[in-house]
């Protein structure tokens, strides 16, 4: 392969069902994903973990911490601090509970999968370390879904910080996936006194990369990642720090990425909207290119 670009062997046969009209989409469930970034000499750097080769899912590819919506997540009940769910509901695009919840589902899963909690006791400030025994107990509670965030939050006598987050793009699974999700993209800086550490059983490896120089190694294919992981790489290169990025965050467009298959002449097209570069050919023989 010429890039890290990640690629089912399954994908041909079920794009070639999907364009025949024998394959029935899956409803795709919604999810939420976070770029966390901390500044560097320079530019700033973002959290990737690296999924276990085991994953029936993407295996060995290169992602950020997140997840899917957990029906708990639109407990209403929920500390909640910055933007109200009204904003976050036209941030989003959906109405007002499931914007709670997928604002919800993005700090749950950081916190899960990252060990970072943006949440504070109070609405202007944001907890420190947050590492030891009990912490850690309540965490894999959460993993567990033997405990809601609300309780967590609760329990904790916590907030959530949705200011702290901005949301930068929007990606649906293709149609031909057997696993879909409908996913919200988040930026967030992390905060003073917190550190990251691989807390997900879906991961083997996590670090802190510019994303000019992740990109670069996807580009030479030591990276493999899904092509919204490298498309927000991307568009993240430009900024110079974390708070530059957060600040560019309410500008960014939501209209969800969508790739979609057509027959042309005696191949099997496969396009992302606006991301030419993930662009297959597919014959109908089989062969990709």
């Amino acid at each position: 392969m010429a890039n890290g670009q990640w690629f089912p062997p399954e994908w041909p046969e079920r794009i070639r069902a999907l364009a025949e009209g024998t394959l029935t989409p899956v409803t795709p469930k919604r999810a939420a994903t976070v770029m966390l970034l901390k500044d560097t000499d320079g530019a700033p750097a973002v959290h990737m973990l690296r999924r276990r080769a085991s994953m029936a899912f993407a295996g060995g590819a290169y992602a950020y911490p997140g997840g899917g919506v957990d029906p708990r997540d639109h407990d209403l009940r929920i500390g909640w601090a910055g933007p109200t769910r009204a904003w976050w509901a036209h941030r989003l695009g959906v109405d007002e509970t499931s914007a709670q919840a997928i604002v919800c589902a993005a700090v749950r899963e950081t916190y899960e999968e990252a060990g970072v909690l943006l949440a504070g006791p109070t609405p202007q400030t944001v907890i420190g370390d947050i590492t030891g025994a009990d912490w850690e107990t309540d965490r894999a509670a959460l993993v567990a879904r033997d405990l809601s965030f609300a309780e967590f939050l609760d329990r904790r006598g916590l907030v959530l910080r949705s200011d702290l987050l901005g949301a930068w793009t929007r990606w649906i699974t293709p149609e031909f996936e057997t696993r879909r999700y409908d996913t919200w993209f988040f930026v967030a800086a992390l905060p003073v006194g917190q550190r990251t550490r691989n807390a997900s059983t879906e991961a083997d490896r996590t670090v802190w990369i510019r994303p000019v120089q992740a990109a670069a190694l996807y580009d030479e294919g030591e990276l493999l990642m899904m092509p919204p992981t490298i498309a927000t790489l991307r568009q993240l290169i430009p900024y110079a720090s974390a708070a530059e990025t957060l600040k560019a965050a309410p500008a960014r467009d939501l209209t969800p990425v969508l790739a979609k298959a057509r027959l042309e002449n005696d191949e099997i097209v496969l396009a992302w909207p606006g991301h030419d570069e993930f662009t297959k050919h597919i014959p109908t023989g089989g062969a990709t290119a």
